[in-house]
């Protein structure tokens, strides 16, 4: 098992999910399929039939059911067949479809693949990007080759920036001679930078009192399990303002990755800035920007870096690290002893059926 399993990752963008359409995605090498109910709630079951194991997501909408292609057999939102056409019609009793946990927020749709009880607590509060005018928000998925831990090196350690990007999000060289401060909970670790530039961050010199001056900036980067990274970064003129999203123009990123395989990876973004909010035509030539410098600039990187690499075991390679690293280094480590963790806890579980049977939590509204 090399991916923590009892947790929220993100499946889809909700507005990739829509009202008819059956929607599949390979989560955690396992195949996924997405579709809405009549009434918008989202479900997800195993993307296979248990008869012959035909894709589900090739069938056909029956209601709230879903009819495979190959022989007709039909599952209702619980995973139960409902319907065998052969024969007198019986269903065998393990003519039954996995389901999965959903959680519709923040413009995503959350999907719980372990065998343990769906825990909406679990889900971090991502609360920034509701708030606000919607042409302020936007999301956008990306398709990567490589294994997703080295995305969230890649965002937990910005210090690549004047290296690989070009001049809209520049530092003037600023950012490199930095050492970040880190802080450390129980299950986050956040690093934080401060810096002065001239100009500022092109993304944000525009709606600065004088785009040609000096400004404050900062980046405040949040990793949270298993590979949520809350990035906020700002920049302001008044030297008496605190450097927050309170008091600077800036914007609220989440970066969140869902491993495909241990090769491939979905990744997400979301943003929602605090100038120009009401610019819908603004709002999406941004999304298109931040989509295209990572396809053509982050992207390459961390693709050859995981072609090179040849492994998932980054430690085993013997890495140099500098004082960048620090971050990045310690989310791995303690993604490692959650993974270690739950491993150790299956390992004492029982399993019947092929699942570890977890005690079973109170059932919450929130859960599918």
């Amino acid at each position: 098992m090399k991916f923590l399993r009892n947790t929220w990752y993100v499946a889809a963008i909700s507005t990739e999910v829509d009202p008819a359409a059956l929607f599949h995605r390979k989560i955690l090498d396992t195949s996924v399929l997405i579709y809405r109910k009549a009434d918008g709630t989202p479900v997800a079951m195993h993307d296979r039939c248990p008869h012959r194991f035909a894709p589900l997501h090739l069938g056909t909408r029956v209601g709230d059911e879903v009819a495979c292609v190959y022989h007709g057999l039909r599952f209702d939102c619980a995973g139960q067949c409902t319907l065998n056409p052969h024969g007198g019609g019986a269903t065998p009793a393990n003519a039954r479809v996995r389901t999965f946990p959903l959680l519709e927020r923040y413009g995503f749709i959350w999907i719980w693949m372990g065998d343990a009880p769906a825990d909406p607590a679990r889900l971090p509060d991502f609360g920034p990007l509701d708030e606000g005018h919607p042409n302020a928000y936007g999301a956008t998925y990306m398709h990567l080759k490589s294994n997703y831990e080295l995305i969230i090196d890649n965002v937990m350690d910005l210090s690549h920036i004047d290296y690989v990007h070009g001049e809209i999000i520049t530092t003037r060289g600023q950012l490199s001679p930095l050492t970040p401060k880190l802080t450390e909970t129980a299950s986050t670790v956040t690093s934080r930078s401060e810096w002065t530039q001239q100009p500022a961050l092109m993304i944000f010199a525009p709606f600065l009192p004088d785009p040609k001056a000096s400004a404050r900036h900062f980046f405040e980067i949040t990793w949270t399990a298993p590979a949520n990274i809350q990035l906020s970064v700002g920049a302001v003129q008044d030297d008496r303002r605190t450097l927050d999203l309170d008091n600077t123009t800036g914007q609220y990123d989440l970066h969140t990755c869902t491993p495909e395989t241990l090769d491939t990876t979905h990744y997400f973004f979301a943003t929602r800035r605090n100038h120009l909010v009401e610019d819908a035509e603004y709002n999406l030539a941004k999304i298109k920007a931040m989509h295209v410098a990572f396809e053509t600039e982050d992207g390459p990187v961390i693709e050859a870096v995981h072609a090179e690499m040849g492994t998932d075991d980054f430690f085993g390679l013997h890495p140099v690290l500098i004082c960048n690293d620090t971050g990045p280094v310690k989310v791995r480590r303690m993604l490692r002893r959650m993974v270690d963790a739950e491993q150790q806890q299956a390992a004492a579980t029982p399993a019947v059926g092929g699942r570890r049977q977890y005690a079973v939590a109170a059932p919450t509204t929130e859960q599918a």
